[in-house]
C-alpha cells in the first residue's frame, strides 16, 4: 500500500491510498467518523477499476495528528480482535 499527500494543511489533509479499494479507506473512514475533532471526513473511487481511493479528512485541530491518533486505535481495536481469536480457539 502506498500512500501520496496532494494537500498538507494544519486542519486539511488530502491523500491518495493506492492499492486500495473499500477495505482499509471504509475503515478509516469509519472511525474518523466517531471523533469528536473532525469536520469532515470523506474518500472517493476515482474509477471503478483502480486500485485508488482519494481520501479528504477536515478537522478542528491538527489533521495528521488526528489520523495518526485514529490509526493507533485501529491497530488496538485489530490486536484486541487477535487477542479474543487466540482465546476462541
Amino acid at each position: 500500500m502506498k500512500l501520496e499527500i496532494i494537500k498538507d494543511e494544519k486542519s486539511e489533509l488530502e491523500f491518495v491510498v493506492e492499492g486500495e479499494r473499500h477495505t482499509v479507506p471504509n475503515l478509516l473512514r469509519e472511525k474518523l467518523s466517531g471523533n469528536n475533532d473532525v469536520e469532515f471526513v470523506a474518500y472517493k473511487l476515482e474509477h471503478p477499476l483502480d486500485q485508488r481511493a482519494v481520501f479528504v479528512l477536515k478537522t478542528k485541530g491538527s489533521a495528521k495528528k488526528v489520523l495518526e491518533d485514529t490509526v493507533k486505535d485501529i491497530q488496538k481495536d485489530i490486536d484486541e480482535f487477535k487477542k479474543g481469536f487466540e482465546k476462541a480457539k
